[in-house]
């Protein structure tokens, strides 16, 4: 951060407001002095949750119509006609039991993973591997399925993870700073909508409490909660 301090100190000056409707955040910070890569923007949330309670903790996965910008390495489970249509849809990785041993060596090179449900047997061996990456297929996040051909389509077409932590806050990724300030604002009007309607039927309370967005080395902007998407419009 040393490097780049100049630049921070730079944008957090420029952060004159309390809040910031949504189009006018990412206006902002695409105006901030960035670093030389192409930085990713993400948004915080802030949410009225208890995550240490079953029925309040939040994950799940939504696709940004604007996609976000990474390319994404896709390792799938399969075997048979799956294992084929999994080739055929762009995995980067395919395999079974060859693979299982692969991660178990210490060889992972991707950067999500999809099984069709009779894999699971084995890929339950790689729990305590990919467990701690954020990379064991699930079925609630529609990695864990027989149509591995379109959980590959979303996951490269700009599906993306959100999952509150501990102190409640959802960190979502948006996209890059190379995209102009409309498309963030649409994607993240897009995340606000999941958020929302994942909003778990025992949080009490104001529930979205405070947003912010931000670039990789930027500092964060504060967003007005009560503005959901591009165009101002208001959150009931």
């Amino acid at each position: 951060m040393a490097k780049d301090s100049k630049n921070y100190k730079a944008a957090h000056a420029a952060i004159e407001k309390e809040l910031y409707a949504p189009l006018e955040a990412f206006e902002l910070l695409k105006s901030f002095p960035h670093a030389k890569f192409d930085e990713t923007v993400e948004a915080h949330f802030r949410l009225g949750v208890d995550t240490r309670k079953a029925d309040q903790q939040i994950r799940g996965t939504v696709s940004l119509p604007h996609g976000s910008g990474k390319t994404v390495r896709v390792a799938v489970f399969a075997e048979g006609d799956a294992a084929r249509a999994a080739q055929e849809a762009g995995a980067d990785i395919v395999g079974s039991d060859d693979l299982v041993a692969d991660i178990l060596a210490g060889n992972i090179n991707f950067d999500a993973a999809v099984s069709t449900p009779d894999q699971m047997v084995k890929v339950g061996r790689l729990g305590k591997v990919l467990g701690p990456r954020g990379l064991m297929p699930n079925p609630k996040l529609g990695t864990v399925t027989p149509d591995v051909a379109k959980a590959i389509g979303e996951l490269k077409g700009g599906r993306v993870e959100y999952r509150a932590d501990r102190f409640g806050i959802a960190h979502v990724v948006l996209g890059k700073v190379s995209f102009d300030a409309k498309a963030l604002a649409e994607n993240y009007g897009v995340v606000f909508d999941e958020l929302l309607r994942a909003k778990p039927a025992s949080a009490k309370g104001r529930y979205v409490k405070s947003i912010s967005v931000s670039s990789t080395m930027s500092p964060g902007i504060p967003v007005d909660s009560a503005v959901q998407k591009e165009y101002s419009t208001p959150v009931a």
